[in-house]
């Protein structure tokens, strides 16, 4: 029997980290799961403990990393993604963009391991070009409150280029667009659960800004397969993977209206400092080179995720999450 391969994934218990340790497992990977806890949840990995092939690690990867044994592949999902978190925890969320991979990153020229990051749409900022290809530079104010997780991402890039082009490490770079799905935090202050988390309660559905910004959707299950393609494909440089069906903030909170069979207003409040007007990922690349595109209609993953959020107990549907961040941010 052939060994399995091993790969190390941070942030493990998030969102993203969740779903992907489930693709590897999957796919007979030996999972060596790491995360601090911060803003991930073990009971999105719970069911993977009884595992011969799975284990954990409760660790803050901006100290020194250590995993014993050979080492294939490396995917470093660990950040806060979320607006509420990073602006609770905004150096913790530098660090780990920074002191984060480059650990991670002298990790896999050890182990001669490829490393995969996680990148984001937020390097784009507030993008004077629609769709973003990956040739666009993007247009981030370095200072402002969203500056701490935009500016992270985009070290990372950096050293993690620098890494590839002086070590010859095997590196790949996905930048990620809005993604929703199973196992999101229902009170995470990102649009779609918060628009589903209040119709759910039957509040009005807060609008930030006049609701003409744009996003777009991409199913969690459709970005798992890009990554999955990105990490075995030839390819250095940085792809973007998200949904390109566009939609204005406004349209979708009528869909989620619809979707739930409510009857609640949408309500309007100043939209905050640097919060981008539009996002669409141009995914040409992904589509030459992985043979990649979105499957998952809006309407079918919607439906699928309203179902998941319905199903929690009801005290986690009522709470909004107050995290104590203050051991964190140092």
């Amino acid at each position: 029997m052939a060994t399995r391969k091993r790969i190390l994934i941070t942030g493990a218990a998030g969102f993203l980290g969740s779903h992907l340790c489930d693709r590897f497992i999957k796919e007979d990977f030996h999972v060596i799961a790491m995360d601090n806890l911060i803003t991930g949840d073990l009971r999105n990995i719970e069911h993977l403990f009884k595992l011969e092939n799975f284990e954990f690690y409760n660790h803050d990867v901006s100290t020194f990393v250590y995993v014993s044994g050979e080492l294939d592949y490396i995917l470093h999902f660990a950040s806060p993604a979320s607006p509420i978190d990073y602006l609770k925890i905004p150096i913790q969320t530098l660090k780990v963009g920074s002191l984060g991979t480059h650990n991670l990153l002298g990790l896999a020229k050890h182990k001669n391991a490829r490393m995969l990051i996680a990148s984001t749409s937020e390097i784009y900022g507030d993008p004077s070009v629609n769709p973003q290809p990956e040739e666009y530079w993007g247009n981030v104010n370095t200072v402002g409150p969203r500056g701490v997780y935009d500016e992270a991402k985009r070290f990372q890039e950096s050293i993690t280029m620098a890494y590839h082009t002086f070590h010859g490490l095997e590196t790949r770079i996905v930048r990620i667009f809005n993604t929703y799905g199973p196992r999101m935090r229902l009170n995470d202050g990102r649009v779609l659960p918060a628009f589903i988390g209040q119709a759910i309660r039957g509040e009005d559905l807060t609008v930030f800004g006049d609701g003409s910004q744009t996003r777009s959707f991409c199913y969690v299950d459709d970005l798992i397969e890009g990554i999955y393609r990105l990490l075995f494909s030839d390819y250095a440089l940085p792809m973007n993977i998200g949904n390109p069906s566009e939609i204005t903030i406004k349209e979708f909170g009528e869909e989620i209206i619809k979707l739930t069979g409510t009857s609640q207003k949408m309500v309007y409040k100043d939209l905050p400092t640097d919060d981008p007007k539009q996002r669409r990922p141009d995914i040409t690349k992904a589509r030459a080179i992985l043979g990649w595109e979105p499957k998952v209609s809006r309407e079918e993953g919607l439906k699928i995720t309203y179902d998941y959020f319905k199903s929690l107990p009801q005290d986690v549907i009522e709470k909004v999450e107050h995290k104590d961040f203050t051991t964190y941010n140092k």
